[in-house]
């Protein structure tokens, strides 16, 4: 009897090993998979804020254009005809949050009134995982997209002295109500531009 216990040990011991080896390797894949995960939300989150933030640059630059459009009644050429130049600020936000800007860049379109600035990112860790082959340079990608929009649908020029030169641009803006430029005296930009264009995330 004792012989046959020791036998029966001995035969099950492989089987244990076996089950073992399994649940380590179920643990790894899993952590690999959960880490995986980890990259792809911090990558997302660094495209997003890299959009942003190419967004936000980009409006603050409309300053000097949209002001000296004004006087010379190009305000609409202007509006459908902007430069978007805060792709170097996304690659800042995107380092911040551990990522750098992919081969798919910084890239724009401008549709009427709206600038569409859409941003790819590469995060700067990989999985690397050891139980899942070809991770080991493996990294997250993500996209996001960000536009600037101007938000004052209707606007009326005001010509005090009938010498054909506008003296006041009387904008209403949706959700904030009128927002008056003079040419002549522009308002500081950083208080009006947040009045004129919106930022925000949209779906890619």
């Amino acid at each position: 009897m004792i012989g046959r216990k020791r036998r029966d040990a001995g035969q099950a011991f492989p089987i244990y090993v076996v089950m073992v080896a399994g649940l380590l390797f179920l643990v790894f894949a899993f952590f690999a998979v959960g880490k995986a995960a980890a990259l792809r939300n911090g990558a997302q989150g660094a495209a997003d804020a890299a959009a942003l933030a190419a967004a936000q640059q980009t409006r603050e630059d409309y300053g000097a254009p949209f002001l000296a459009s004004l006087p010379g009644n190009m305000l609409e050429q202007f509006l459908q005809g902007h430069r978007v130049t805060g792709c170097p600020a996304a690659q800042g936000l995107a380092a911040a949050n551990q990522a750098d800007v992919s081969e798919a860049g910084c890239r724009f379109t401008t549709v009427g009134y709206r600038d569409r600035i859409t941003v790819g990112v590469e995060g700067r860790k990989p999985v690397d995982s050891s139980v899942i082959p070809g991770t080991k340079n493996k990294r997250a990608k993500a996209t996001a997209t960000a536009i600037v929009e101007f938000r004052c649908p209707t606007w009326r020029a005001l010509d005090f002295n009938d010498d054909g030169v506008q003296d006041l641009y009387i904008f209403q803006c949706t959700g904030v109500g009128a927002v008056e430029i003079a040419p002549g005296s522009p308002p500081p930009w950083s208080e009006v531009s947040k009045s004129l264009y919106d930022v925000h995330l949209v779906d890619n």
